[in-house]
């Protein structure tokens, strides 16, 4: 009986040292991403909105956002955003003509994405008036 609490309390102790503390960042879009769909030139402004949330215990800082061409453009928060409060991050695309394929990288002291870094996906396509 005695090896059996001590094993118990040994693996209640270890799932403890498991159990991640910090700031944790959960976006709103399925999949991280945003489909734009089949959307008219002259019709959208191409303005998106990530929203998440800190499920964390600690305030969530998000240090960079980074687009993989100059055609999209991100703004991040500028302050902290505090633990079950939530965020936005907005993306401009500049509405070029064709198929939607871009990802943005969003850097943070998140501990639920390795490195706190989380890619974010908008995908769709620009069709002419």
């Amino acid at each position: 009986m005695k090896k059996i609490i001590t094993l118990i309390a040994i693996v209640f102790v270890s799932c403890l040292g498991f159990a991640q503390s910090g700031a944790k960042i959960d976006f709103a879009a399925k999949d991280n991403t945003i489909d734009y769909g089949k959307i008219s030139k002259g019709n959208d402004n191409g303005i998106r909105i990530f929203e998440f949330t800190n499920t964390g215990d600690a305030p969530l800082i998000i240090t960079n956002v980074l687009s993989t061409c100059g055609c999209t453009v991100p703004t991040k928060p500028e302050g902290p955003i505090m633990p079950g409060k939530t965020g936005k991050i907005e993306i401009k695309y500049n509405m070029t003509l064709g198929p939607i394929r871009k990802t943005i990288t969003v850097e943070s002291n998140a501990v639920n994405y390795e490195d706190g870094r989380v890619a974010l996906k908008i995908k769709g396509e620009v069709i002419a008036n």
